[in-house]
């Protein structure tokens, strides 16, 4: 990063987030399985980048756009940049999982075999495999090059991002000589037609493994023929192997590539590798011109499937004649060809990190713990008429929003229910109560926003379950994206109608609600119901956004609410007054937000900011941000909350919200800030966002280079690893609660007692 930019890269920024994911998969304190689980996160996350941000990226090079990003990189300097990075990530994936987890997994039990180590016990089974439910299945599919005898071919395998590290160094060493003899040996190789004329070529599945077949020339030519074995995304690619103990498997890939003669009976198979496609996911749909936006959405999605090669993976044994004909045949340039030396596609391991029978290798279980306030007994609308209540996940647990949801649907006094669904679970018990409501005859409105990324397909079907049980659904917003976390259940009352909410961070998903941390304000405040109100009728209606009382809304005022909110505190401080800014993100991106916070710094402005993921803001910077500090926590939950404080002359100001200080949260999506006003949850608020800025064991500190290191603390001081300290604070709130309930006796009472 050069020096004298105030900015850093967004791209770079996030993948120096991974690269910090990935140093928790190469920390030998965690738990085996679960440093497997961190790895696969890590090629979950680089796929989803590839696919997304190098996809966009390498779409605005092919349309030569000469634009730069915030420091002055241009597109090409952004991508040889990722590119390198890309590289060294890779190299240091396959490095660690060759080198140490798998050897380690197979000292544990948990056995990868290869062709060569099968017994004949082992061989049989997999035969019986492969005939009984992997040939019947498989559809080879030849591939049709034309030959120019003419013109010589141009290798470029040398040039694709090679990764070391394969602990078999002789193995490699002897495949590369191979790979190079070849390259050299082949004069009649076929030329492979330009982009304008391409081969025929499979519509491969995105990120699935399939085999290039390179088959002996035919009587009257020369060159090689080539196949293609597509395995698609949902076979099973762990098969399970008959051992004496543990687990052992072997890898679908290997199966095949032992029994591949018989998919080509006939003919001289001299080469079967192992490749893999990520494809440009940054199809963008034109609403203004949707008319049937579910069919427009539907038919994005297999645009989607249909797109560019961004990123080609490819075993490290294949030849460089197959390695140049995938690469002709996909379209996709030597620098983003990545040669692995283990199993592609590193993510799949998310299934065997969760193998039966091996929890000594796992974190131990941390059960969201019940909130004390909330008695299972009481209907929670008594319990929230009490006063507001602030949950924080997956500590404490979620269940009482499903079940605030599902009271709502069988209450015969709830007249309304009105929600916005982002993200939600494949069974999805929210979703169920909705039905259930509108079934019965309430008035329910579900905002389901169709453009969420990678879950368009199960958005489009819960829209349609849930128009089949008459409830008003709305697609999102024309030209946003809504991703507000509200639930509106307007009740009727012997004093009249109450109207109850739910704010949060997260989306209403029960399962991820267990592995991400969010917070949750429940509450019938009159102001925040009258809001809520408010923003369900801007967003489903055409009037105009009405001026709220207490919320903020985005695209409208979210973005001037904080930058006002940063300026007080600058202002305060001029003027001699004390000055605090703390606030945990996901992102922070946005350079007016960013220029903002320098500001303060000059000033002399305390700043605090936990981010988990990129962060383009440089802190430590002599005149510029030295009064910034910036940490970020990658631990056993996904640090996903939004909090927000400022110390605003005494009269603190806290917040929750769905959005990051990015962009698009601040410009082009719909999102609420909502303040936190009831004396306790505040303080519960502020002790949760002091707690994050006190982890000295998992929390990285950011330096102004753009690197992290780890937070440095003096010997004497206590070690606190903020997930372990607010789960324990859960533990202790419902021992403390039970303990408090042995003291007071209530006695069972007789069936005439009352009369």
């Amino acid at each position: 990063m050069a020096a004298e930019s105030h900015l850093f890269n967004r791209e770079l920024s996030w993948l120096e987030f991974n690269q910090r994911v990935l140093d928790e998969a190469c920390d030998p304190s965690i738990p085996l399985l679960e440093r497997l689980r961190f790895l696969a996160i890590t090629a979950s996350n680089l796929d989803e980048f590839t696919m997304v941000r190098v996809g966009s990226l390498q779409m605005l090079a092919t349309a030569s756009e000469s634009r730069t990003d915030s420091n002055g990189m241009t597109i090409g300097e952004q991508l040889q940049a990722i590119g390198q990075r890309m590289s060294f990530l890779t190299s240091e994936q396959y490095r660690l999982y060759l080198s140490e987890l798998e050897p380690a997994l197979c000292q544990s039990g948990i056995r990868r075999v290869r062709l060569e180590e099968l017994d004949e016990r082992q061989k049989e089974h997999v035969q019986t495999l492969f005939r009984e439910e992997i040939f019947p299945v498989l559809t080879p599919l030849a591939i049709a090059v034309t030959v120019d005898s003419h013109k010589a071919p141009q290798p470029n395998g040398n040039r694709s991002l090679g990764i070391l590290g394969d602990p078999d160094k002789n193995s490699a060493n002897e495949a590369s000589a191979v790979a190079d003899d070849e390259s050299q040996t082949v004069t009649d190789s076929p030329t492979f037609l330009s982009s304008a004329k391409t081969p025929t070529f499979p519509n491969l599945t995105n990120q699935s493994i399939s085999l290039c077949v390179r088959l002996a020339p035919s009587t009257g030519t020369t060159g090689p023929r080539f196949a293609i074995v597509p395995f698609g995304r949902h076979r099973q690619r762990f098969m399970t192997l008959p051992s004496e103990s543990g687990f052992s498997f072997i890898l679908l890939e290997d199966v095949v590539r032992l029994f591949i003669s018989q998919l080509f009976p006939g003919e001289q198979i001299e080469e079967c590798v192992p490749f893999r496609i990520t494809r440009n996911a940054d199809v963008e749909l034109q609403e203004d011109q949707a008319f049937d936006l579910l069919r427009e959405m539907q038919e994005l999605v297999n645009a989607r499937r249909q797109s560019v090669c961004v990123r080609l993976e490819v075993d490290h044994h294949g030849s460089s004649v197959v390695r140049e004909f995938l690469q002709s045949a996909l379209h996709v340039s030597s620098e983003w060809i990545f040669a692995v030396p283990g199993p592609l596609g590193l993510v799949s391991f998310f299934r065997l990190s969760d193998a039966q029978g091996f929890d000594a290798l796992r974190y131990e279980i941390w059960s969201p713990k019940r909130v004390p306030q909330i008695d299972p007994a009481e209907s929670l609308f008594t319990t929230i008429s009490r006063g507001d209540l602030l949950l924080y996940h997956p500590y404490e647990s979620f269940d009482p929003i499903v079940r605030l949801i599902e009271e709502a649907a069988d209450d015969p006094e709830v007249l309304a229910i009105k929600q916005i669904l982002y993200r939600t679970s494949s069974n999805s018990p929210i979703v169920a109560a909705l039905k259930r409501a509108a079934q019965s005859g309430k008035h329910v409105t579900v905002v389901v926003e169709l453009k969420a990324r990678f879950d368009e397909l199960r958005n489009i079907e819960w829209a349609r379950d849930l128009e089949r049980a008459e409830v008003q659904v709305i697609y999102g917003v024309k030209r946003l994206k809504t991703h507000a976390k509200i639930c509106l259940i307007v009740r009727r009352e012997p004093q009249g109608i109450q109207r109850y909410v739910h704010f949060g961070t997260g989306n209403y998903n029960e399962m991820t609600a267990r592995v991400y941390s969010d917070a949750s304000l429940l509450t019938c405040n009159e102001n925040l119901g009258a809001d809520a109100t408010a923003f369900f009728n801007a967003i489903t209606g055409y009037s105009q956004p009405q001026q709220f009382r207490q919320i903020e809304m985005a695209p409208i005022g979210l973005r001037d609410k904080l930058l006002e909110m940063i300026e007080s505190e600058t202002e305060r401080k001029k003027h001699g007054q004390k000055a605090l800014i703390m606030a945990k993100l996901n992102s922070l991106v946005d350079g007016q937000m960013i220029e903002a916070l320098y500001a303060a710094s000059q000033a002399g402005v305390k700043i605090r900011l936990n981010v988990r993921g990129i962060c383009c803001l440089r802190p430590g910077v002599p005149g510029l941000s030295e009064n910034i500090r910036v940490t970020g926590v990658i631990d056993r939950f996904l640090e996903h909350s939004r909090i927000l404080y400022f110390y605003h002359g005494g009269d603190e100001r806290l917040f929750i919200s769905s959005a990051d200080w990015m962009p698009r949260n601040l410009d082009r999506r719909v999102e609420l800030l909502v303040p936190v006003e009831d004396p306790a949850c505040r303080a519960k608020l502020l002790s949760i966002l002091k707690i994050h800025f006190q982890d000295n064991v998992k929390a990285r500190k950011l330096l102004p280079d753009g690197r992290y290191e780890a937070v440095k603390t003096n010997s004497s001081a206590d070690t606190i690893r903020s997930q372990e300290r607010l789960y324990q604070r859960a533990v202790n709130a419902v021992d403390e609660s039970e303990r408090a309930a042995l003291t007071m006796f209530e006695p069972h009472r007789g069936p005439r007692a009352d009369e």
